[in-house]
């Protein structure tokens, strides 16, 4: 049985304005920001407020909600990036990959011939604020 959701997540700290994030959407429902360790120019997360470890744990009403603010980020991303497609990426406990226990989908833009970077490295912090200055710019059409 899989284990209690813990606040203290990185993600629980960043909703809590603990912890720095490149902010690129927010609202009462969601949080969207760049990832710190890009696979991907672009490479952008997106969480549920409501405190939720995985997919089957978040409430059916807060999830509906949620992949709102998905399809929103992703379009922007594409908008932003001219990209050639998206991928998007949602993991369940350790066996299904999950890393940080709190529900979040990653939005990857992707280019023909472009491979995704492998994992674990650091991104550029200016980089990262001039990627969410871009996406936020985006935005506009794909909200409210």
């Amino acid at each position: 049985m899989p284990a209690a959701y813990d606040p203290n997540n990185i993600f629980g700290k960043m909703l809590r304005g603990e912890i720095p994030a490149h902010k690129i959407y927010e609202d009462d429902v969601a949080l969207a920001f760049m990832d710190i360790m890009p696979r991907t120019e672009g490479h952008a997360l997106v969480i549920p407020k409501e405190g939720a470890r995985t997919l089957v744990d978040v409430s059916p009403t807060t999830l509906g909600e949620l992949i709102k603010r998905v399809q929103h980020v992703a379009k922007a991303l594409q908008a932003a990036f001219q990209c050639d497609g998206l991928t998007l990426h949602q993991f369940n406990e350790s066996a299904g990959g999950q890393v940080i226990y709190h529900l979040h989908f990653h939005l990857l833009p992707r280019w023909d011939g472009v491979s995704l970077r492998p994992p674990g490295t650091m991104g550029d912090n200016d980089k990262l604020a001039e990627q969410a200055e871009k996406i936020r710019a985006a935005m506009a059409p794909f909200v409210g």
